[in-house]
C-alpha cells in the first residue's frame, strides 16, 4: 500500500478518506530506517538579509521496491517547508533526479507554478531560483530572530483584520478599556479606499476611549514586510494596477494618526498572544478563522522571519482531497482548519446555509446549530478536531513545539472545547510521545475573540521623549 494511502487510527466522522500527512511521513521514515538509513536529502531556503533555513531528511535507497515514493515524499516535504519558512532561492542537496523533479514541479510551467510565482515575484520581488547540488554543498542554517511585542505601557490601539470581521481594542497601561468586532467583506472589494476607510474608522472609534494615542499595532492575514503589504487575501479583489495603494496602506494610516504603527501577519500575533497570556515559549499559535493563520514563538521567546503560512501547507495526503481555491493544491491546511472546513462539511449533515450571507454570518448560522445540540453540527466540529490533532502531529516535525494555542472564530462557543478535546484524543491514541510533550491550550472566550487585537497593541515601542540639555 502506498504511504499516502495509510488510514489513521482516529477517523474523522465526516471524512473517512482523510489520510494524514503525519501518518504517511512517519511510515515513510520508518521504511527508510528499516532499509538501512537510505540516501541523504538536504533542503535549504534563502530569504532576504541572508537568512537561510535548512532541513535534512533521508530517502529510500535506489533499488528499494518503494523507491518511487521518494518523489512524493520529497515534494510534499518541500511544499510544507516552503510555506512554513519562505524563500526566494532553494537548494536541493541529494539525488539529482529528485532535485530535477522538484525544480520542474515548482517552475513557471509546473503544477506548482502558483508557489513559484508567489514566493519569488510576489513576496520577495525576484524570480524564484534553484540550486541543485551535493548535500555537503548546501549552505548552513542562518536563522534570524527578533524580539517584538509585550509592550503594554501608555495608550495603545490594537487591531485584527480577518476576512469576515475586523476587531479593534483600546488598551491603557495593559488594561482593555474598549473593544469591538465589526463584520466586513474585504476580499470582494475592488477599491482600496474601502479598506483604508474601514480600518481608519475602527482606529478612530478606539481612540475615542483613550485620553491620547501613543502607538498602534495590527494583526492581518497576509505577508507584511516593514509594514508594507506584499500579498494578502484581504485585498484579493483589488486589481493589480491599484495594488500600490494597498502596499502603502498601513504606512499612510500611521502618518494619518501621527503615531508609530506596526503590522504583522495574524499568525505571528496569535503566537504572541499565546505567549503573553500563558507566559511561556516554544508555542505555535493557530487561528481558525476565515482561513488558517499560524505563528511561532521560539523556545527563547523570540519571533522569526518565517512565513508560517500553514494555510498553504499540506496536511492531507489523499490524492482526491479538496483543492484550495487560490493555490490549486490539494489537502492544504485552509480547507481543514478554518471556516472553509465548516462550509465544506455542512451539506454532508443536511445543514444548508442560506445565500446572501457574509462569511461571518454563514459561520454563525452553523454555530447556532452546534449550540442547539444539532448532531450534524457536532460531527462537523468533531471532524475538524481530528484534522487539528493530526495537523499538530505533523507540525511537530517542523517546529520544536511544547505548546499549541488555538483561537479564532471557529473556536467560539462550545466548538472550542470540542476541538481541544478531540485534538488531544488524537495525540493520545496515535502519537503518545507527542501527547506527553505538547500541551494544547484554549484561551477564554473573550481572549479567543479579541486576544489578537490586544496582543497586536503591544507590538510598537513608544519612543521616549527627547530631553533638552539644560
Amino acid at each position: 500500500m502506498p504511504f499516502f494511502a495509510l488510514s489513521p487510527q482516529v477517523v474523522p466522522p465526516l471524512d473517512p478518506d482523510f489520510r494524514p500527512a503525519a501518518v504517511a511521513h512517519r511510515a515513510f521514515r520508518q521504511a527508510v530506517q528499516e532499509a538501512g538509513g537510505g540516501e541523504l536529502l538536504v533542503l535549504a531556503l534563502e530569504r532576504p538579509g541572508g537568512s537561510v533555513s535548512r532541513l535534512e531528511t533521508r530517502l529510500l535507497p535506489k533499488g528499494h521496491p518503494q523507491a518511487g515514493a521518494n518523489f512524493w515524499y520529497a515534494e510534499r516535504l518541500f511544499k510544507f517547508f516552503l510555506w512554513q519558512r519562505g524563500g526566494f532561492r532553494a537548494w536541493v542537496g541529494g539525488p539529482e533526479e529528485v532535485g530535477q523533479y522538484l525544480k520542474a514541479r515548482y517552475g513557471p510551467g509546473g503544477t506548482r507554478a502558483f508557489d513559484y510565482h508567489f514566493m519569488g515575484e510576489t513576496v520577495y520581488g525576484q524570480p524564484f531560483a534553484w540550486v541543485l547540488c551535493r548535500p555537503d554543498e548546501v549552505p548552513p542554517a542562518q536563522e534570524r530572530y527578533q524580539a517584538l511585542g509585550g509592550h503594554l505601557d501608555g495608550c495603545r490601539i490594537g487591531f485584527d483584520l480577518g476576512a469576515s470581521d475586523r476587531k479593534v481594542a483600546a488598551v491603557m497601561d495593559g488594561q482593555v478599556v474598549f473593544s469591538e468586532e465589526v463584520i466586513w467583506e474585504p476580499t470582494v472589494q475592488t477599491d482600496p479606499g474601502y479598506h483604508y476607510n474601514e480600518i481608519l474608522q475602527g482606529l478612530r472609534r478606539a481612540a475615542e476611549h483613550l485620553p491620547r494615542v501613543d502607538a498602534i499595532g495590527g494583526s492581518a492575514a497576509g505577508v507584511y514586510v516593514e509594514n508594507q503589504v506584499r500579498v494578502a487575501s484581504l485585498f484579493r479583489g483589488v486589481p493589480p494596477e491599484r495594488f500600490d495603494q494597498v502596499r502603502t496602506l498601513f504606512l499612510r494610516l500611521g502618518r494619518e494618526l501621527g503615531v508609530p504603527l506596526v503590522v504583522l501577519n495574524d499568525g505571528e500575533v496569535a503566537a504572541l498572544a499565546g505567549a503573553m497570556s500563558l507566559e511561556t515559549t516554544a508555542l505555535l499559535g493557530v487561528a481558525l478563522g476565515s482561513s488558517e493563520a499560524a505563528g511561532f514563538v521560539t523556545p527563547e521567546g523570540l519571533l522569526t522571519d518565517w512565513l508560517d503560512e500553514l494555510a498553504f501547507a499540506p496536511i492531507d495526503e489523499n490524492p482526491q482531497a479538496p483543492a484550495d481555491d487560490w493555490s490549486g493544491d490539494r489537502g492544504v491546511g485552509a480547507q481543514y482548519l478554518s471556516q472553509q472546513a465548516v462550509f465544506r462539511l455542512a451539506p454532508k449533515v443536511g445543514i444548508h446555509i442560506p445565500e446572501g450571507l457574509s462569511k461571518a454570518e454563514k459561520l454563525a448560522y452553523v454555530q447556532e446549530y452546534l449550540e442547539r445540540g444539532h448532531e450534524g453540527a457536532l460531527l462537523i466540529w468533531e471532524t475538524m478536531a481530528v484534522y487539528l490533532g493530526y495537523a499538530i502531529a505533523h507540525y511537530a516535525d517542523f517546529y520544536p513545539l511544547r505548546h499549541v494555542l488555538i483561537l479564532g472564530r471557529c473556536t467560539s462557543g462550545s466548538g472550542g472545547r470540542i476541538l481541544l478535546e478531540g485534538a488531544r484524543h488524537v495525540l493520545r491514541v496515535e502519537f503518545p510521545d507527542l501527547s506527553d510533550r505538547i500541551e494544547i491550550h484554549l484561551p477564554d472566550e473573550r481572549s479567543r475573540r479579541v486576544g489578537q487585537a490586544v496582543a497586536a497593541a503591544s507590538l510598537p515601542v513608544i519612543p521616549k521623549p527627547v530631553q533638552e540639555d539644560r
